[in-house]
């Protein structure tokens, strides 16, 4: 019993534990929505396109956290400026500032290569943060859980129908602008979690398990966030006794749900899905 409870006598592992909950948590919030509106990918383009604000901002001797949040900030706005005016496709508008941002970021890191190892913005590193990288991330995460939970059912009435949401006197444009500020906050959380390449697994994994499990969207909401932050705990707490990277074992461990829910969910999983294929087959066999 008192191997199990090892983890917590140690305050880099206790720190790492709640912070990743709480990242977790609120990603997979944000995750809800991005699965509803099919956005999945625009988490992959943000956690990409931070790269040229994290090495803008090691350049300048700023923090971190600053750069990839401005830099995040405008894919975001590019993104959804471009969605709106140009009249391309949302996946071509992704791909679009994916590739420009992320080609920005090599090449700001390339010229002064002293200035930041790649290797800290793609991997993370959860148990090396400092306390005021703590009170950062928890900052960002309260701050966006609380906005969230406010505002949900006008961010839900948004990504369901715009028209709709807009002749009962919201403002969808605005609404969609505070969503990406949030998810850029977040995925700048979630980078120092897991990395920029694994930042996308926090923001769609919770949401696609819980829209296997669930109808209705408020539940989708509370499963989903229950995933991500048990998740995420539970894999931070897993890395003391596996000694391997924290960001790794939470995107496996999520990975693993995603697949046992896929293949027994009650409703939309495969074995539910082959069972309700078999009945009505022999239905049709048995009717005159």
């Amino acid at each position: 019993m008192s191997i199990l409870l090892e983890p917590f006598a140690y305050g880099y592992m206790t720190n790492a534990m709640w912070v990743s909950a709480l990242v977790g948590g609120v990603c997979a919030f944000l995750s809800s929505y991005l699965m509803l509106k099919g956005w999945s990918l625009i988490g992959d383009a943000l956690s990409h396109s931070v790269v040229p604000g994290v090495a803008g901002a090691y350049m300048l001797g700023l923090p971190f956290a600053l750069g990839a949040f401005l830099s995040g900030g405008l894919a975001a706005a590019a993104m959804l400026f471009l969605s709106d005016r140009s009249g391309l496709k949302v996946d071509v508008v992704i791909g679009l500032i994916f590739t420009s941002f992320f080609g920005l970021g090599l090449f700001m890191v390339s010229i002064n290569p002293m200035a930041i190892s790649v290797q800290t913005i793609t991997m993370g590193n959860i148990l090396a943060i400092t306390p005021e990288d703590t009170l950062q991330l928890a900052i960002i995460g309260f701050v966006s859980l609380a906005v969230l939970l406010l505002k949900w059912k006008d961010l839900m009435v948004v990504f369901f129908d715009e028209s709709h949401a807009r002749s009962i006197g919201l403002r969808p444009g605005l609404l969609k602008a505070v969503f990406f500020v949030l998810l850029s906050a977040c995925v700048v959380a979630a980078m120092q979690t897991v990395g920029a390449f694994l930042v996308i697994a926090m923001v769609v994994t919770p949401g696609a398990t819980a829209y296997l499990l669930c109808d209705r969207f408020p539940r989708l909401i509370a499963v989903s966030v229950a995933i991500g932050t048990i998740s995420s705990f539970t894999g931070a707490y897993l890395s003391y006794f596996l000694d391997g990277a924290t960001g790794g074992i939470i995107v496996c461990l999520q990975t693993l749900i995603f697949l046992a829910v896929f293949v027994w969910a009650p409703k939309h999983g495969l074995l539910a899905a082959r069972a309700k294929a078999a009945a009505s087959l022999r239905k049709g066999k048995v009717a005159p």
